[in-house]
């Protein structure tokens, strides 16, 4: 209770609020992402981590409720309006979410028309924010994590050969690709291979195999964790074994039911948040999260955690009341966040005009089974 009072009493002096909480507020947000279907593994975490947040911020005592109202998308667009609907319908104010980018896209549209903000902890395609004044990302874009990588990639000098296997189907893999490439030539890094696959693929030995004879020694992989285990487990057979970089959409690999984790020892990706740092806030949110779950939380539960806490400290400085409809404090939330300056689980923040998050990208690497930073 301590700690987390003084992280609200933290957020206020940020913010220059010298009597942030004088009012009692029910803050009644709306979270939306898969826990059904393949891509469950992170709308449950982005559930769990805001669910953590809403509990804490109610229990400090600071004269704030927050009520989450969650609803399943199952990554499906279609369904995702429909989630809106029931969350809206329900009373909420504003929107964590949606936890996907397609579903995100489709649901900002009509969340943009109806004037309520969203600030989603992970759906990182640019046009999440193109064409939508009111919604906002906690999670880096996808142009930032190609280039953010292919800039690790040579400051650790992880590979001299470079293979891309990527998506082309899908939008956030395509954009991280495609921004690594860019960035890649800029550092001089030689990609010697690049193969794709769509929704559609199961047999990835083709695309393995044309890295393993281009002579590549890193493999860069910009996509999901399910796709990502079975070219793990087709490099395995074949007794390939380079280095394996992805990004965020990897996080959750190890907790991929019948995957044998082995496949993923020294798998490095990129990440705001890394379970095993030492600072107080992480190690509290660790803890409770293993203690309900029985799982180390992934970097979607931590964005998801810092949404709640960035939306109820906008909410302070919007004026929002108890109440208060959506379309009528959309405006003023998105004034409030172009002001706000958190230090969270991921890092510190801030927001620009066009909603994209300011943040300092980290890496992190499978040891023993578990994540670790690229570091320790």
């Amino acid at each position: 209770m301590k700690k987390l009072l003084a992280l609200v009493l933290a957020l206020a002096l940020t913010l220059g609020m010298t009597a942030a909480f004088a009012e009692d507020l029910t803050l009644t947000i709306g979270h939306i992402g898969p826990q059904t279907g393949p891509a469950a593994v992170y709308g449950l975490a982005t559930y769990r981590g805001a669910q953590i947040a809403a509990d804490e911020i109610t229990a400090a005592d600071n004269g704030i409720t927050v009520v989450l109202l969650n609803e399943d998308d199952a990554h499906d667009a279609e369904k995702s309006i429909t989630a809106y609907n029931t969350v809206m319908d329900n009373g909420a104010q504003m929107i964590v979410g949606t936890t996907t980018t397609a579903p995100c896209i489709a649901v900002s549209a009509k969340a943009f028309e109806e004037r309520v903000f969203m600030l989603t902890p992970s759906a990182s395609s640019p046009d999440v924010t193109a064409e939508n004044d009111n919604v906002y990302q906690l999670c880096f874009t996808d142009p930032n994590q190609g280039s953010a990588s292919a800039a690790v990639i040579k400051d650790r000098a992880l590979g001299t050969k470079i293979a891309v296997i990527y998506n082309n189907a899908d939008a956030y893999s395509t954009g991280i690709y495609q921004t690594f490439i860019a960035k890649a030539e800029e550092l001089g890094l030689e990609v010697v291979s690049t193969s794709t696959f769509t929704d559609d693929t199961t047999d990835y030995s083709v695309q393995v195999a044309a890295a393993k004879d281009a002579g590549a020694d890193l493999v860069f992989l910009p996509i999901y964790y399910t796709p990502a285990s079975q070219i793990l487990i087709a490099a395995n057979t074949i007794g390939y074994e380079p280095v394996f970089f992805g990004v965020d959409g990897m996080d959750g690999i190890l907790t991929l039911e019948g995957f044998d984790t082995s496949l993923a020892e020294g798998v490095m990706l990129l990440t705001p948040f890394v379970a095993d740092a030492k600072d107080e806030l992480t190690v509290n949110f660790v803890a409770k999260y293993q203690e309900l779950y029985n799982e180390v939380p992934n970097q979607f539960a931590a964005d998801s955690y810092d949404c709640v806490y960035a939306l109820v400290a906008a909410a302070q400085k919007a004026g929002v009341k108890t109440g208060d409809a959506a379309e009528d404090i959309c405006d003023a939330m998105i004034a409030a966040m172009q002001e706000l300056e958190i230090d969270g689980l991921t890092g510190h923040m801030t927001w620009n005009a066009e909603g994209e998050v300011d943040k300092i990208p980290t890496a992190m690497v499978i040891k023993n089974g578990v994540y670790v930073g690229l570091d320790n």
